[in-house]
């Protein structure tokens, strides 16, 4: 009974079965790398722990895939089949928790194979080098502190269509007029630009200057929100 109790009901004599102490060394290990891949996402990141549960979980869910499908060859394309109906029914990721999922899927991938081994060593050194990444800024905050969204509020009677170009070309190397709207009783106009700074400390400059053009009205300077879908 034991014997039989881990096989498939359509095995015959010819196919290879894998052993229950295999089965639980595979998916015991990929169980413990996929820990070892959640703390490294969660460090120094912002994260969800339905996210955290998923990077942990996931290499064992491909590594007990990948054991199943045991070297046949139209279990394997039913299963690439199924797995590329499954997706994530949420918000776009960002490209940090695309990358995590798919080293979370590789160690999955590596163990199923049984190469547990390579497996540890494809985590170590991937989570390695995915902290030491996180370490480093990669002018990261230069870049953004450059990108600028600028509301400014004009009365009615001035043209807002060219009125701040020439400031913008002295302090910008683009801006781009994104939103324009009424407000206070239809008295004013607000305005919306996307910019990008030429150097940053110049940026009071530009809003003294800004000051002077619509009649010291209030003007907003924000930093541009990178959309959760971009990559």
């Amino acid at each position: 009974m034991p014997d039989t109790l881990f096989r498939g009901l359509f095995d015959t004599d010819l196919t290879a079965v894998i052993t229950v102490t295999d089965f639980l060394l595979c998916m015991g290990v990929s169980l413990v790398l996929g820990l070892v891949m959640a703390f490294s996402y969660m460090y120094r990141t912002r994260y969800t722990k339905s996210f955290v549960i998923t990077v942990a979980l996931l290499p064992a869910v491909v590594c007990v895939v990948i054991m199943m499908v045991n070297g046949n060859v139209g279990t394997g394309v039913a299963v690439a089949g199924a797995f590329s109906l499954v997706r994530f029914r949420s918000v776009p990721g960002t490209a940090k928790e695309i990358c995590t999922l798919f080293l979370a899927m590789g160690t999955g991938l590596i163990t199923g194979m049984g190469y547990l081994g390579f497996a540890a060593i494809f985590t170590v050194v991937l989570c390695a080098f995915f902290l030491l990444y996180n370490r480093l800024d990669l002018g990261a905050k230069k870049n953004a502190a450059a990108y600028k969204m600028v509301s400014i509020t004009i009365p009615e009677d001035l043209d807002y269509t060219t009125i701040f170009d020439d400031i913008f070309e002295d302090y910008t190397a683009s801006h781009e007029l994104a939103a324009v709207r009424t407000t206070n009783m239809g008295s004013l106009f607000r305005l919306t630009y996307l910019v990008t700074l030429r150097d940053v400390s110049s940026e009071k400059e530009m809003i003294d200057k800004i000051r002077c053009r619509n009649g010291n009205l209030e003007i907003a300077v924000t930093r541009q929100e990178t959309s959760v879908s971009e990559l």
